[in-house]
């Protein structure tokens, strides 16, 4: 918050904290009051309008905070918050272009996961757009499940599994390059990663790569002798 005088600067934080209060018991109207309150006095302050226009996301009005968001991000381009809950009321929206672009532009200033993205607010919100491609993925509706992943990676690229997941609805899309890109992500990370080998090395075997496809089973082979997938993809080849 800018300068003013200390009784000033004393009641603009008692009023945030009531603002927080309330958001934190769910009333978002109430919240919002108080944020809107500030800026009334205060309108280059990014933080309340970040706060502001999460309220009226929560409450249905994702046009009005869609406009907070922007207001906020012109003050604090690098307010790495504001262009993730942009975002996700751009997706909110059906505008996936644009909604792809604003998590691609936070993902820029998220180089190292919860460095930028508060861990639990990231983790929180990571989990929620898997949920939400699951869900689509239950409802044969396998595009947007993927829109869904892809927000959950671009929230945490280093989550192995949400990438898995990610790679796994291209496949089923037929987005075979896309799917190995997200693949090879994982066995970068986590070499041991058995599920992302198996399925990388039944990718380029769709991809006209029988020998790609052995060298990625062998090493399963090698990893886990056991693994009867692996023994019965390496039979299918030798055959």
């Amino acid at each position: 918050m800018g300068p003013g005088s200390e009784s000033t600067q004393s009641s603009l934080r008692q009023i945030m904290a009531q603002g927080v209060a309330a958001w934190e018991n769910d009333d978002f109207k109430r919240a919002y009051e108080h944020f809107r309150g500030i800026l009334e006095e205060h309108p280059d302050y990014a933080d309340v309008r970040n706060k502001a226009g999460l309220c009226l996301a929560m409450m249905g009005d994702v046009e009005n905070a869609l406009d907070e968001f922007d207001e906020a991000l012109k003050l604090n381009d690098r307010y790495a918050e504001a262009h993730l809950n942009r975002a996700i009321v751009l997706n909110d929206l059906g505008r996936f272009e644009d909604a792809s672009e604003a998590f691609r532009h936070a993902n820029t200033l998220d180089t190292r996961d919860s460095m930028v993205f508060p861990s639990d607010l990231g983790n929180q919100l990571a989990e929620s757009h898997a949920r939400s491609g699951d869900l689509y993925l239950v409802a044969n509706r396998p595009e947007e499940a993927a829109q869904q992943y892809a927000a959950a990676v671009s929230v945490r690229p280093r989550f192995a599994d949400l990438r898995f997941k990610l790679a796994e609805a291209y496949m089923n899309l037929d987005r075979l390059d896309d799917a190995r890109d997200h693949l090879e992500a994982i066995l970068e990370m986590l070499p041991s990663f058995p599920d992302a080998r198996v399925r990388l090395g039944a990718l380029l075997h769709r991809l006209g790569d029988p020998e790609g496809a052995r060298r990625e089973w062998e090493r399963c082979a090698e990893d886990d002798p056991e693994d009867r997938r692996v023994q019965a993809y390496l039979a299918a080849l030798d055959s």
